[in-house]
């Protein structure tokens, strides 16, 4: 009788342990299916985002711009009388050999105005909207006090014809992408010169790729997630246009980014996969513009004359 109990404690022992052994071996197993998920959802999303942020490589014309230095809205200083986006101050930095970097907008009778705010309470005094005038109202709104008035886009290109290179940026106001980039390039088509697009807004960059591949066309952006002037946009259009989303869309040949925010990740992505080609904005001091140029990136500057 003996034996025949130590057998059926043996075996309530075995039984017992098998069922242990059963649910560790089942932990273990749903711990190894859950963490190869886990590692293929990463992945996926990984070469998702990498696939996402590849612009277009390689398009003729960038050699004209990565040996240049632009002035941001002219080689502009107010105590000289040369205020930004100035006839004056765009042919001053033509003089000193520098290209220039400008903002367009689209005006109530389709002419093209050289300014920076779609108000002109900034730079005028008066609060306008440089969308709802005339090319005939500017003569009445001179810049920062001075004799100089807002220019419009053809006099600015007679200046740079034949001379050095423009960084051109389309202020979208209300939608008008594509009226906008029509005009330009209606003007541009014309015009002798060298010059590359860029705008924030992507609309610009995917009309320029449908209706004008040929030209080099650049995505502007900066850290919008830390901007209190970017509180206009909501957090996800915010986080989309910080981390260059749009670029699957667009398919930008250079990323015109803050200087001051280039630890961003997605361009730090693009600059090691593709090479991305990157233009500096705004800096202002020559220590910065020979740190950057030393990356080979293009710098726009202002407030000093390297």
């Amino acid at each position: 009788a003996v034996p025949v109990i130590c057998s059926g404690k043996v075996l309530g022992n075995c039984a017992e342990q098998t069922r242990r052994y059963g649910k560790i071996n089942c932990r273990k197993t749903g711990v190894i299916m859950f963490t190869f998920l886990f590692l293929s959802i990463a992945l996926f999303l990984l070469l998702l985002w990498c696939v996402l942020l590849k612009p277009r490589r390689n398009q003729p014309g960038w050699e004209k711009f990565s040996c240049m230095r632009f002035a941001h809205r002219g080689l502009h200083n107010t105590v000289e009388g040369l205020p930004e986006n100035s006839m004056a101050a765009f042919r001053k930095a033509a003089e000193c050999g520098f290209g220039a970097e400008l903002d367009v907008h689209l005006m109530a009778d389709g002419s093209l105005a050289v300014v920076h705010d779609s108000n002109l309470q900034r730079v005028c005094g008066k609060n306008l909207i440089i969308e709802e005038m005339k090319a005939a109202d500017l003569a009445d709104y001179p810049l920062e006090g001075t004799e100089e008035h807002i220019p419009l886009l053809a006099d600015v290109l007679d200046v740079f014809e034949g001379r050095t290179p423009l960084i051109i940026e389309l202020k979208v106001w209300q939608g008008n992408a594509a009226a906008l980039t029509d005009a330009v390039m209606t003007l541009l088509q014309r015009w002798r010169g060298t010059y590359c697009i860029e705008s924030f807004h992507p609309a610009v960059l995917l009309h320029l790729k449908k209706q004008y591949p040929a030209v080099l066309r650049g995505q502007l952006s900066q850290n919008f997630l830390k901007e209190d002037n970017a509180a206009v946009l909501s957090r996800p259009v915010r986080f989309i246009l910080t981390q260059l989303l749009t670029t699957a869309f667009t398919r930008p040949d250079f990323i015109a980014y803050n200087h001051q925010d280039r630890s961003c990740r997605a361009l730090r992505l693009m600059k090691r996969l593709y090479g991305v080609r990157e233009v500096a904005w705004t800096v202002r001091s020559a220590e910065r513009l020979k740190e950057l140029e030393g990356e080979n990136i293009v710098c726009i500057f202002e407030n000093f004359v390297p």
